[in-house]
């Protein structure tokens, strides 16, 4: 598990009639505190004999490509030293290690592990329970929830496997199992509750709704199996929080619901593209809340609405505050986030809306975010400033892609060569979006593919994190830059 900020390693009465029938599943669930010293004495073999077959250990290899320090390319050290001279030859390549764990949820051998497990691998390897190894291919890697799906080649054999629970329906208290290879023992199992449900801002991934569980997990449990009491897999453990990087009782799982749109887009729809609602939105703090009329803290202010998205077309109006998804509550945005991202493109979905000071039920059909234009990338080339900078159109459905803001539009830098002009000088970085060159405005690629190679100067802006730039570009004799708004 990796460490993250703040010591993390991977691994209203006015909406009470909203979420009345939200708890009606659990009043006659089967839990219950043992009543006698019989029952505490039960065991969790059968549950673990049943289940523990289907969680894998994996091992992954990469090649770090060792860097041959500049210096020895300077032509001053080598008027002195010569082309031949080394300290103890070249420097070698190096083989780095990492282990982790998986769980098989299809008979075929698909198994789902965390993204982190896998990430930057040049060999997987997966070995079952019964000590066979197989070689594993990536199906779908998602660093935004942190998982991946990979496929091993078990021929005609049937591998044990976990079904997916329906996380909604964990409870705090639930007793939970947590499997997997810590720190490269072995398989392992430990016992605990659930802490905690729904727990975001902890900072492990961009949809961050997470099982809290006192089971113990350490590095190495990355990607094993959070087991409940009916043998179903109701999370994948991803991470701990923790000064030392060993167990201290926190632990976090991603929510089963999660996995299965994962794996729903990998084996059924060969990419992964998430349903939207089309809008701009803060979290409800305290502060806010006295403003709208609310006793509390909770639910997702709009800010902004996308012209023709489900939102728009559902009739969700700028200062509506959403309470509520298909009969969940959401209490800020990542929670929204993550109930958007487990349903199915083209669902039907009721949102409890707090409209003109009362409560409404707003149905809407959720979509994927469009593509309006073309992405067009494009290596823009020539003798310009901009030699070597890759660019592309934004859209909503591409912003999704590559993690930015999906109300963003123009063009935006992608890569920017190292051994250009604008590589050495930082003319533009990556994620700047070009607003316009020598007062031509620019709104799309091809906006950019005819630049004056002859200028005596470029002027051109960019927007970077929020703010927009305007820099002048003198061939041959200076560069300056300053903020403009």
């Amino acid at each position: 598990m990796r460490r993250l900020s703040r010591k993390i390693f991977l691994c209203g009465a006015l909406v009470a009639s909203a979420f009345a029938g939200a708890s009606a599943q659990y009043e006659n669930a089967d839990r219950q505190v043992p009543s006698s010293n019989a029952q505490v004495q039960l065991s969790y073999a059968p549950i673990v004999k049943d289940t523990a077959p289907a969680v894998v250990n994996i091992y992954t290899t990469k090649v770090v490509r060792a860097r041959r320090s500049a210096m020895f390319d300077d032509p001053l050290f080598k008027r002195f030293f010569g082309d031949q001279f080394s300290f103890g030859g070249s420097p070698k390549d190096r083989i780095q290690g990492s282990l982790g764990s998986g769980v098989i949820v299809r008979p075929n051998g698909v198994i789902v592990t965390n993204h982190h497990v896998i990430e930057g691998a040049d060999e997987i390897r997966v070995v079952l329970s019964d000590r066979r190894e197989f070689a594993a291919d990536v199906v779908l890697a998602d660093p935004k929830t942190d998982l991946a799906i990979l496929q091993i080649n078990a021929r005609e054999e049937r591998l044990p496997t976990l079904t997916l629970a329906d996380s909604d329906n964990v409870l705090v208290g639930d007793l939970v199992l947590a499997i997997g290879n810590p720190f490269g023992v072995g398989q392992t199992v430990t016992s605990g509750i659930v802490s905690a449900t729904a727990r975001t801002q902890q900072g492990i991934s961009d949809f961050g709704f997470f099982i809290q569980t006192d089971a113990a997990v350490n590095p190495g449990n990355s990607g094993g199996a959070l087991v409940g009491m009916q043998g179903q897999l109701l999370g994948i453990n991803t991470a701990i929080y923790s000064r030392t990087g060993a167990s201290n009782g926190i632990g976090f799982a991603v929510p089963a619901n999660m996995v299965n749109s994962v794996l729903r887009a990998a084996l059924n729809e060969g990419q992964l593209a998430r349903p939207w609602l089309g809008i701009r939105g803060q979290s409800v703090t305290n502060e806010l809340a006295s403003g709208l009329g609310l006793d509390r803290a909770g639910g997702i202010l709009v800010d902004e609405v996308y012209p023709g998205s489900p939102a728009a077309l559902a009739d969700v109006q700028i200062g509506d505050v959403i309470m509520a998804v298909d009969g969940k509550e959401v209490i800020d945005e990542p929670g929204l986030n993550f109930r958007v991202a487990t349903m199915e493109n083209g669902a039907d979905v009721p949102l409890a809306v707090l409209s003109e000071g009362f409560i409404q039920e707003k149905t809407l059909t959720l979509s994927l975010p469009p593509e309006p234009v073309e992405r067009n990338l494009t290596k823009l080339d020539g003798r310009h400033p901009f030699q070597g900078v890759t660019v592309a159109n934004l859209s909503p459905r591409f912003n999704e892609e590559i993690q930015v803001d999906p109300f963003l539009e123009g063009v935006v830098v992608l890569r920017v060569e190292r051994r250009t002009a604008a590589g050495r000088y930082q003319f533009v970085a990556p994620g700047d979006i070009i607003l316009g060159v020598n007062g031509n405005t620019v709104e799309r690629v091809e906006d950019l593919a005819s630049l004056d190679e002859n200028a005596e100067r470029f002027v051109y802006q960019v927007q970077r994190r929020g703010r927009v730039r305007e820099c002048v570009i003198v061939p041959n004799r200076s560069y300056r830059c300053r903020d403009i708004r």
